[in-house]
């Protein structure tokens, strides 16, 4: 018998065969995953199943409690289909189940899989098992190189996408807070608008919640949400000189004070109140250096020709989305107080700014002067791209969730 070509899959098992005229209604993939998974079923194309697989999120559940004890260990216990077989099941994210406080999930690659240690030849993979996205893969040394070959061939972008699950918020309050915390979505490569089981694998959130803000249990993850609604995480300086603007152009009749006069204005104020040499100087330095911002934005399309900045606040309420939502993913808080964290930051970025594209402006500028030091890297870059993608794409929440 001749060997396969080089790039042709081993056989899989037959795909389901397209419904008939009289089926009920056809299955709606909650997230791209599943619908790329359930096109290639129902054309028998068993390769692009595996590629779909390759560039998704795989989630194994686990009980919390033993996730806990030993968080460097993944036990992948194997399940029973409902046709009685046996099987390692994995979800993809859109097919995760609602949230409990006892049940995480591993979050695993193809690679991983592929690698795994499958001591039974008649091993099943299991994809969504017992869900219309059912997907039943065997696991032979052949397969599995397959499933390594396509991982390694997979070009999909880890961030920097806009993503949806279609059972998520769409409109209403908590649609709009979450809308107000995409620019992180898009950057991580997570869905926007989803309060649920997962939004990054369990350990890994916890790693980064531990790492980046100090946050270890519901309390300290409390401290760190109340600081950023109410936007105090962020350096008071950048805010301080804005609202002297804002003070100043009311005063012009709303025309935009020269930089001469701003910082001369900003110096003054923190001279009267008792401020040192040092800090002085430090605030004319900043005044120069938000201009730059600004006109660089202008440039890039983050502002109007004519737009400034009035308040960095977003910048703070943008995270506090996010925060809840890594607080819900690793369990350090219920879904209706991450729901209701979500609710209120929407409400604080909009008494803040009039518009999706004022809010991004602000947002942007708190997050540069923070991390970039005017290098216009990474940071920047993040903010440019989200914004454009936010303010073009047609699936933008930005498109269609009206900003009052």
């Amino acid at each position: 018998m001749n060997p396969d070509p080089p790039h042709r899959p081993p056989s899989f098992p037959a795909a389901p065969a397209p419904m008939s005229p009289s089926a009920p209604p056809a299955w709606t993939p909650p997230s791209e995953t599943e619908g790329l998974l359930h096109e290639a079923a129902l054309r028998g194309d068993a390769e692009a199943q595996i590629r779909a697989l390759a560039g998704a999120e795989l989630y194994i559940p686990v009980p919390r409690a033993e996730a806990d004890a030993e968080p460097d260990v993944i036990w992948w216990r194997p399940h029973l289909d409902p046709a009685g077989r046996s099987c390692k099941p994995v979800l993809t994210r859109g097919m995760l189940p609602p949230w409990h406080p006892d049940m995480v999930f591993h979050g695993v690659s193809l690679k991983w899989i592929a690698e795994f240690n499958w001591t039974d030849p008649h091993q099943l993979l299991g994809v969504n098992v017992g869900t219309p996205a059912q997907l039943l893969l065997p696991s032979t040394p052949a397969h599995r190189a397959f499933w390594l070959r396509c991982y390694a061939e997979d070009d999909t972008p880890s961030g920097g996408r806009l993503l949806a699950i279609r059972h998520g918020a769409l409109h209403g309050p908590l649609a709009y807070g979450l809308a107000c915390g995409v620019h992180l979505a898009v950057g991580n490569g997570v869905p926007w608008n989803e309060v649920g089981s997962v939004c990054r694998e369990y350990h890994k959130e916890r790693a980064a919640l531990r790492d980046s803000w100090s946050v270890t249990d519901h309390p300290t993850w409390r401290l760190q949400l109340d600081a950023l609604l109410d936007a105090r995480n962020s350096p008071p300086a950048p805010d301080f000189a804005l609202h002297v603007r804002e003070d100043l152009r009311r005063g012009l009749g709303g025309d935009l004070p020269s930089a001469e006069l701003w910082r001369e204005t900003a110096a003054g104020h923190l001279h009267d109140r008792g401020a040192d040499h040092d800090t002085i100087k430090s605030m004319e330095a900043l005044v120069r250096r938000i201009l730059r911002y600004e006109a660089r934005f202008r440039a890039d399309g983050l502002l109007p020709p004519d737009g400034w900045v009035s308040t960095t606040v977003g910048y703070d309420y943008g995270r506090a989305v996010n925060l809840a939502r890594w607080g819900l993913s690793a369990r350090y808080c219920a879904p209706a107080e991450a729901e209701q964290a979500i609710v209120y930051a929407g409400a604080l970025t909009k008494s803040a700014y009039d518009s999706w594209e004022s809010f991004s402006a602000g947002y942007a500028l708190g997050r540069v002067l923070r991390f970039d030091q005017e290098e216009y890297g990474a940071f920047y870059e993040q903010n440019v791209t989200a914004h454009r993608l936010l303010t073009e794409h047609e699936g933008s929440p930005w498109r269609h969730i009206p900003w009052r």
